[in-house]
């Protein structure tokens, strides 16, 4: 349940507005996944001030409102949010009627959402259960299960002035394997030149996302920029596609949409990678292909990545998902992996709930003594990880 602290008192409203003192709450899917929002208003000539307190993902914000108006029964109001140390502007609209506001919500530059808030205070509901470990995998943190790197340092994914950027854009590609055409995003490093050869690094998002997930978890372009020209990592090019391969590959079909992630395979295989190598300068052989995924991505990456060791050399999984295949059928053959991957990194949090299914993995490849960087920290499924994870993985390939 949601509480704010505190009643806010009421103030007279002009003739002809409509009365949105007091509590309202809101609970609906956006292009993060499932948010949980409580508003309480006050308004009077004309102005619309209170609080939000927003639920996602496990944490909880508050925020004033600000620059609020009320006229009639339309209002608006601007929620103010950190987000990685950057301030992002959230802007509401709504429309208030007799069941309700008609709320729609733009994010930046990231798309709207449109929900309804109702009267009243959050009802209470039952926590939801925890994801439980599957057979044959450990339950409890072992002595393997610890950091195998460093956190990143302050700002490892902040923007620059004093270096030089690459370029951050939005393609479209005719994707055979779905039947239509798909986007997806691509950074491009810092003097990027036809007349250079590039490797290329695929990033998958989870089942909440879609091509835009990683730049708005990790600030990819920031990150490579500081990696690059701090020569921790050498100029690559970075692409993100959806990988939701069904033709509303919108971000917001949950676990309906799982298997379209399965399908991908082939439109990252068929379409996907022969659309960048025609349109980019790129190296094509294998040791110039990583791959790398958190959550459903990173199950993603594990069957796709370890299922086509001749596309791939590089492989990062963070967070895996439920869809990882069981650890027996990534590898059926060890002497193959270890002969052809060049870097094999598995990586969770240890506050996880999807814990079990990265440790399973990690398990079996130290049983059949397949070499991989196994990452513990204290992170749990969240976006910390992700980019600390993006940020020490993209160092170590191409080397």
């Amino acid at each position: 349940m949601l509480l704010l602290s505190g009643a806010l008192g009421l103030l007279a409203l002009p003739a002809g507005a409509a009365d949105v003192n007091g509590q309202w709450h809101a609970d609906f899917e956006s292009r993060r996944g499932r948010q949980k929002i409580q508003f309480e208003f006050k308004a009077g000539d004309g102005k619309l001030t209170g609080k939000t307190l927003s639920q996602f993902g496990g944490e909880t914000r508050e925020a004033e409102i600000k620059e609020g108006k009320i006229e009639g029964d339309t209002l608006s109001f601007v929620q103010v949010m950190d987000f990685q140390g950057n301030e992002m502007r959230i802007e509401y609209t709504g429309k208030i009627g007799d069941d309700g506001i008609a709320f729609t919500r733009k994010v930046g530059d990231f798309g709207t959402s449109e929900f309804k808030a109702a009267k009243g205070a959050a009802p209470e509901v039952p926590a939801e259960p925890s994801i439980p470990a599957r057979p044959g995998q450990a339950a409890e943190i072992g002595p393997d299960d610890k950091p195998a790197y460093d956190a990143p340092p302050a700002g490892f994914n902040s923007k620059r002035d004093d270096i030089p950027h690459g370029k951050l854009e939005v393609i479209e590609y005719e994707s055979k394997t779905v039947g239509t055409t798909r986007k997806m995003q691509v950074y491009t490093p810092p003097g990027y030149s036809k007349d250079q050869k590039y490797p290329v690094l695929y990033i998958l998002h989870g089942i909440g996302g879609d091509e835009t997930e990683w730049q708005r978890f990790a600030r990819v372009d920031a990150l490579m920029d500081n990696l690059i020209a701090d020569k921790k990592a050498g100029p690559m090019i970075v692409v993100m596609p959806n990988g939701r391969a069904q033709k509303d590959d919108r971000a917001n079909a949950g676990m309906q949409a799982a298997p379209a992630f399965a399908v991908f395979e082939r439109d990252l295989l068929d379409d996907v990678i022969p659309a960048i190598e025609s349109r980019y300068s790129t190296r094509t052989d294998r040791e110039s292909r990583a791959l790398a995924g958190l959550s459903m991505g990173g199950g993603q990456t594990l069957n796709f990545g370890l299922g086509h060791l001749d596309t791939f050399a590089w492989i990062g999984a963070f967070s895996s998902a439920p869809n990882t295949k069981p650890p027996a059928e990534l590898l059926p053959d060890p002497a193959a992996a270890k002969e052809k991957l060049k870097l094999l990194m598995v990586t969770c949090g240890n506050k996880d709930g999807l814990f079990n299914i990265s440790k399973g993995v990690h398990t079996h490849l130290k049983e059949i003594d397949v070499p991989h960087v196994w990452h513990v920290d204290g992170q749990g499924h969240d976006p910390t990880h992700w980019a600390n994870a993006l940020y020490n993985f993209s160092q170590r390939i191409f080397r």
